[in-house]
């Protein structure tokens, strides 16, 4: 007993140093509550939004980073929201987590990057600790093995992450992150960060996973027992037009057009050559590439609403 005693005061401060470290990454500070806070602030701006049909755009940061959601909604004459996240977060957990906000008359457009569409299982290393801080551990069947090692790692901040906030508090008085900036009300990305290094064309190294195939469908039958529409997109990325490349992209656009209506530029399979349209990243925009990309993809999906409206 006297020895449960004296390692007492050792688990408790173990424990206060845990909730502490828990609190940082989930609530306030690490990149992991940017993200959760992006995502409840997302699907707040969906929930104002009463008018119907709406078009609710979803997938990773492929499609956050993507498009304008003014100009689509002008061009369409409906609400348009950008409900992108994070493409670590996986397919098994994106899928779900957005349904939620899926209403009868919405049209649902998935534009998922080829990190999404070529993963094999649906889960990404970002899948279980969103689960976790969205308040639904094991969302997409995570395992629970892995669950519980997410778990016990949420509380254990690095030493990196605890350096940035603790400058970002001294210089800008806030702690920062990559999703920390702020949204429109139409959930789009107030600001554009831009690529360091030197640019390189990305390569589409294989085709859809099966996984990927049957969880669009799988979806798909849940958007439509919501009474709304699953449309597809490809999503532009700079990209080289090799033999390899192409090839896997008309794979992808033939699987994904078996599942529900598929948009995209048949020229190039949305492959860009061009990386001055580009960001940070080979799927991120600038400004004007949103709104000629919003442009293009709005002049899509005029027919495929003019026939889910007929």
């Amino acid at each position: 007993m006297q020895k449960l005693f004296k390692l007492a005061p050792w688990a408790i401060a173990a424990t206060a140093a845990w909730s502490l470290g828990f609190i940082y990454n989930v609530y306030y500070g690490g990149e992991l509550s940017f993200l959760r806070g992006m995502y409840f602030e997302k699907m707040s701006l969906a929930a104002q939004v009463q008018d119907s049909p709406r078009l609710l755009i979803l997938g990773g940061s492929g499609a956050h980073h993507a498009v304008d959601s003014e100009v689509l909604s002008e061009k369409l004459g409906i609400p348009v929201l950008n409900m992108g996240l994070d493409g670590p977060v996986g397919l098994n957990v994106i899928l779900p987590s957005i349904l939620k906000a899926v209403r009868p008359g919405d049209m649902v457009l998935l534009i998922p990057e080829d990190l999404i569409l070529l993963d094999e299982d649906g889960l990404l290393e970002r899948s279980a600790p969103f689960g976790v801080a969205t308040g639904r551990p094991g969302l997409g069947g995570v395992p629970p093995q892995q669950l519980l090692e997410t778990i016990w790692m949420q509380g254990v901040p690095s030493l990196r992450p605890i350096t940035k906030s603790a400058v970002d508090l001294v210089e800008k008085g806030r702690f920062t992150g990559y999703y920390s900036e702020p949204l429109t009300e139409k959930g789009d990305p107030t600001t554009v960060k831009y690529r360091q290094g030197k640019w390189w064309q990305w390569k589409i190294h294989k085709s859809i996973s099966p996984h990927a195939v049957k969880r669009i469908e799988q979806f798909r039958q849940e958007v439509e027992a919501k009474d709304a529409t699953l449309i597809l997109s490809l999503p532009w990325v700079y990209a080289s037009h090799d033999e390899k490349n192409l090839s896997n992209m008309e794979d992808i656009a033939n699987k994904l057009s078996k599942i529900a209506p598929l948009v995209y530029d048949k020229n190039d399979y949305n492959l860009k050559k061009d990386s001055s349209l580009f960001a940070d990243t080979h799927h991120h925009l600038v400004f004007e590439a949103r709104k000629l990309r919003s442009e293009q993809l709005a002049e899509q999906l005029k027919p495929v609403i003019n026939t889910i409206n007929n």
